[in-house]
């Protein structure tokens, strides 16, 4: 059976700032981020099954990435882990949704990271072909598997 490549697109709003980044990212702001997943694998070759020619339910996609990855960044402030506790804990008193990661929040790093979230969360016959974060309209940031074999 041939191997097939389906993507869904998601969207979220998140803010984040850069730790002692050299530029006006180093200030709180947000983005509109648009999120692509796609997904490599064969299609179910079960005549007269309901998902018969799928490699994974588009709506079964749908739930897992908003559950593991859409709900826990929209609308959240995304914050290094050096950032120290006093402005953290400042943050915390004017919003509820506040994510400390222990990475510098580029769009780069929290592809990887939605990648690893996801990977943990497929079945076993499907893999994790490639994440597509969009910052902005321009602006993108791709991780792919073959680039991060193990």
């Amino acid at each position: 059976m041939p191997k097939i490549r389906v993507t869904k697109r998601f969207h979220f709003e998140m803010a984040h700032a850069l730790y002692q980044y050299d530029g006006v990212c180093r200030n709180i702001h947000g983005h509109s981020y648009k999120l692509e997943v796609t997904l490599k694998g064969e299609p179910l070759n079960r005549p007269g099954h309901p998902k018969d020619g799928m490699v994974m339910d588009f709506g079964e996609l749908k739930n897992m990435v908003k559950e593991n990855v859409v709900s826990r960044f929209d609308h959240v402030m995304m914050v290094n882990r050096l950032v120290p506790e006093e402005q953290v804990a400042m943050l915390k008193k004017i919003s509820e949704r506040i994510f400390v990661v222990d990475f510098q929040p580029t769009t780069e790093n929290i592809a990887t990271f939605i990648a690893e979230i996801l990977k943990q969360q497929l079945p076993e016959e499907i893999e994790l072909f490639s994440i597509r974060l969009y910052e902005t309209a321009t602006s993108f940031a791709e991780w792919f598997a073959a680039d991060n074999a193990e």
